[in-house]
């Protein structure tokens, strides 16, 4: 294990903003609790997909676009606030 410093631009939250050395922007650190749901998600969609549920499988998927949604949010919302462009 190495100990580095990072740039913390929003609060060490679920979804913290962060900034490493060497990277030109930030990404966002994903707790692994919370990637372990997000993947859950995934799999949600993919089997109402093999169900051929696709009512099941747009509620899904329009839950988990909500998600990723409030998330990039967050992300630009940090950018912006600290003059930094996005890099898309």
């Amino acid at each position: 294990m190495e100990r580095i410093e990072a740039e913390l631009f929003t609060d060490g939250g679920n979804d913290a903003v962060v900034r490493l050395p060497g990277r030109r922007f930030p990404g966002v650190l994903v707790q692994g609790d919370s990637l372990h749901i997000l993947r859950g998600d995934v799999a949600e969609v993919v089997e109402a997909c093999e169900r051929g549920d696709l009512d099941d499988a747009r509620d899904f998927a329009g839950l988990l676009l909500a998600n990723l949604d409030a998330l990039l949010a967050r992300y630009e919302a940090a950018l912006g606030e600290h003059e930094i462009p996005r890099p898309y």
